[in-house]
């Protein structure tokens, strides 16, 4: 079992937290090879105050990697360079050669589970103007017949979501029966795969009170309640839609085990109420767990030795237990020459 971490935006708490990571008992005896730039890193280790002494592999090395801690060092990023609490094209380039280079770790069956510390998009946007989100990301890189879902995951409720990363303007008319029941087979695999079959999925309304009989718009009755019932049908056990603002405390009491919601602050600001410093990302649907923590870069502390670890240690848990309740299937392709600094891929957006 080997964790592939990806290390974040330079200029935010990410090479803080990798450092702190890489330290904490929990990782002790744990195979991890951390990628990105060793001056970052070193960078984050000072801030963290910890010591850190991992041994540097190369590109060609990774298919015999030893035991323990190792560093893949890209190079990408000098510290020196970095300046603290800000976006950069250098530190997004990087962070997109990071995440570009873990990925494909992954295809190629070397690791099992991939995490990353916090991105920064106007970062990796200011590098590569294509850049839309992480899924679009790994669709391209991954070459991916199918797109993935994120998951924010705490310990007492999930949450997926139809839509994530549009204008909140543009929901409505993505919504269809068929995007929102593949959401709901896709949350019923993953929770199944989470060892939680038969998970109780609450389906959040998209409008106030649940349209109220049309009144307030016609998606829950004609789009979001036709995919429910059709969901029920296949054995799927969900209930909705449910007005927004009362799902989640249903679901806190325990009537649900996940929750689907129409758009990304939907679930993300219920989410982050009940848990900022333990939720973890997932991103599922490819063959082996994504995660990182829920939170961002967090530049007004980046370089202050605050940054919490909460987040960060429950993604590398969560990871590293769904890949043992998991085991990759053996369909990996190999890495090609070249392959860790090659120009990663555009992206687009599969999460609308």
């Amino acid at each position: 079992m080997r964790v592939a971490l990806a290390i974040g935006d330079a200029g935010g708490v990410g090479p803080e937290l990798a450092a702190k990571l890489l330290t904490h008992g929990d990782l002790q005896g744990q195979d991890v090879v951390v990628v990105g730039d060793a001056s970052v890193l070193a960078m984050g280790a000072r801030h963290a105050e910890v010591d850190l002494d991992l041994p540097v592999v190369s590109a060609d090395q990774v298919n015999v990697l030893p035991s323990g801690h190792v560093l893949l060092d890209l190079g990408n990023c000098p510290a020196g360079g970095t300046v603290l609490g800000q976006s950069s094209p250098e530190a997004g380039a990087a962070s997109l050669q990071n995440f570009a280079t873990v990925l494909r770790l992954a295809k190629a069956g070397i690791v099992d589970v991939v995490m990353f510390t916090p991105f920064n998009k106007h970062s990796m946007r200011l590098a590569r103007p294509s850049y839309v989100d992480e899924i679009g990301f790994i669709d391209m890189t991954l070459s991916s017949d199918r797109s993935g879902r994120e998951f924010n995951v705490l310990e007492e409720v999930w949450n997926a979501r139809v839509t994530s990363h549009i204008p909140l303007r543009q929901v409505a008319e993505t919504l269809s029966v068929e995007r929102i029941l593949g959401s709901l087979r896709l949350t019923a695999e993953v929770m199944a795969g989470a060892g939680k079959p038969g998970a109780r999925i609450g389906v959040a309304a998209l409008n106030p009170h649940a349209g109220d009989g049309r009144n307030f718009g016609h998606e829950d009755d004609d789009i979001i309640a036709p995919a429910v019932e059709a969901a029920v049908a296949e054995g799927i056990p969900a209930t909705g839609p449910v007005p927004s603002d009362t799902v989640f405390v249903r679901a806190t009491r325990g009537e649900f085990d996940a929750v689907l919601t129409m758009y990304h602050d939907q679930g993300q600001i219920a989410m982050k109420l009940m848990g900022f410093d333990r939720g973890v990302t997932l991103i599922a649907g490819y063959g082996f767990p994504i995660v990182t923590p829920a939170h961002g870069t967090a530049f007004d502390i980046a370089g202050k030795g605050k940054a919490d670890l909460g987040a960060t240690l429950e993604a590398a848990r969560l990871g590293i237990r769904l890949a043992k309740l998991n085991p990759a299937s053996g369909n990996t392709v190999p890495l090609a020459e070249g392959w860790a600094t090659d120009e990663v891929a555009p992206s687009r957006s599969a999460a609308e």
